[in-house]
């Protein structure tokens, strides 16, 4: 069973996640939760449990960087586990409210051992209906930054609010991340400072900027991009907005594809038709420029363009899922099969092709990227094993193997500005941590093999692993 008492990890071979280089026959101790010294030869004190590594490979933990376990119904505390299990540490949470800023602010936001570290969370996303004017823009803005939000997230806005919104988190010392809206000047919001580009923008996005029709492209999903709201307050009218705003991020949430519009899908066909590979690595060097992130999230864009692949249905994984999921999923297919025809599907397939592009222009570009799989609630996206789908399709976009542990690892810690406590196997460093059965620097697959995790200075077995996960399954079957 787990333990929490110090722990010595004896004779692992330590991956250093700055350059890919080994150390073998290297001992780590922990203590309270944090890694006291790394070497050979360390003596464990008194009391403390002591893991015979040899043959295994000892890396940071993983860092899902765009996920979604709190705020969404369903079991929270099951949800981190399977997360943990799967050898995640730590998550960015992408959504948040007031209420939860507040409880964290508090001490009163708590989670059970078996759980990864809440790494970051915003407050309320920013939409048209909480940013319709300049003024509303900047207060909820400031609303969620005194509440104590790490940075705010664009979700559903307008071009000309996200950038009322991005000047007044600026001003505040706060990033800004999230989704593009249509039409958006994307090196606009980059030069000036938004942090992180989440699922490649959302939508049209970064897309239609690798197009030789960019302009005509932007300038029609502009035009289609606009909420009419009141223009008087009307007492009773709050709770209805909060409703209407509820539903219409459920749909979101489950597949975004789905709210497309023939003409929404008409402009990806544009920009694929129109798609060029030069003008996507001039993109990428602006990136680079500015220092702007991205989140390609492959997991999560493909389960949303290719849901009807017959393949998801059959994923072992499924098995963590509760029935009444499942059958929220299928409908979700059903709706897709029924509202978009095979020309238009094919639309959504070839804009995906295009983003296994775009992860490896950027990449051998030198964009900063990291990890994240949008779990949970979106449909196929199983929370924890999504974390290895990603891994899968980033590989197979051409990430090298060492880049990808850094994308888990180190690359977190630097997004986060906290190298001097994760990223790395060194002493100081938080004890959240991975043993691997295989060399992860030669074989990005080797990612996979997860035999053990300690987070916070708690050690779970290669077993204890497996039971939790058998024990989560047979949870769901009886949902």
């Amino acid at each position: 069973m787990p333990t929490t008492s110090a722990l010595l990890l004896r004779s692992a071979t330590v991956v250093d996640t700055r350059d890919g280089s080994l150390h073998p026959a290297t001992d780590v101790l922990v203590q309270d939760g944090v890694i006291t010294a790394v070497g050979p030869g360390l003596t464990a004190p008194a009391g403390a449990r002591t893991v015979d590594a040899t043959g295994r490979y000892l890396v940071p933990g993983f860092n899902d960087m765009h996920a979604h376990p709190l705020g969404r119904g369903g079991d929270v505390s099951a949800t981190l586990e399977l997360m943990l299990v799967h050898g995640i540490t730590g998550y960015r949470q992408m959504s948040g409210d007031l209420g939860l800023l507040k409880a964290r602010a508090s001490g009163e936001l708590s989670f059970p051992a078996a759980s990864p570290a809440l790494l970051s969370m915003p407050g309320p996303l920013l939409t048209m209906l909480n940013t319709a004017t300049p003024d509303e823009a900047a207060q909820a803005v400031r609303e969620q930054v005194a509440a104590g939000a790490d940075f705010v997230k664009s979700v559903a806005m307008t071009k000309e609010r996200f950038f009322d919104a991005q000047a007044e988190a600026l001003r505040l010392g706060v990033p800004i991340v999230g989704h593009l809206p249509g039409g958006i000047d994307v090196l606009r919001a980059s030069r000036i400072g938004i942090k992180s580009i989440e699922h490649f923008g959302s939508g049209l996005g970064v897309l239609a900027c690798c197009s030789t029709e960019e302009h005509a492209i932007q300038e029609a999903a502009g035009a289609g991009q606009r909420l009419k709201l009141p223009k008087i307050k009307v007492p009773f009218l709050g709770g209805v907005v909060d409703r209407l705003m509820g539903a219409i991020m459920r749909r979101v949430v489950l597949n975004p594809v789905n709210l497309n519009k023939p003409g929404d899908v008409a402009l990806v066909d544009r920009a694929v038709r129109t798609y060029d590979e030069k003008l996507t690595r001039e993109l990428a060097e602006h990136f680079v420029a500015d220092g702007t992130w991205h989140v390609p999230t492959l997991i999560r864009q493909r389960t949303s363009k290719l849901c009807d692949d017959p393949g998801f249905a059959g994923d072992p994984d499924l098995r963590y899922i509760s029935r009444a999921t499942l059958k929220t999923w299928h409908g979700v297919v059903a709706t897709f099969r029924k509202k978009f025809g095979p020309e238009q599907r094919a639309t959504f397939a070839a804009s995906h092709r295009y983003e296994y592009d775009m992860v490896r222009v950027f990449d051998e570009a030198g964009v900063k990227m990291l990890v994240g799989t949008d779990s949970s609630g979106a449909v196929w996206v199983v929370p924890g094993a999504a974390l290895h789908d990603e891994i899968d399709l980033l590989a197979e976009a051409g990430i090298p193997p060492l880049r990808l542990l850094r994308m888990l690892t180190l690359s977190a810690a630097e997004f986060l500005g906290t190298t001097e406590s994760m990223g790395t196997v060194e002493a100081g460093r938080n004890a959240d941590l991975v043993l691997l059965g295989a060399d992860p620097v030669e074989d990005a697959a080797h990612l996979h093999h997860v035999v053990g995790v300690v987070r916070s200075g708690t050690y779970f077995s290669e077993q204890d692993l497996a039971a939790a996960k058998d024990r989560l399954a047979a949870a769901r079957a009886v949902d």
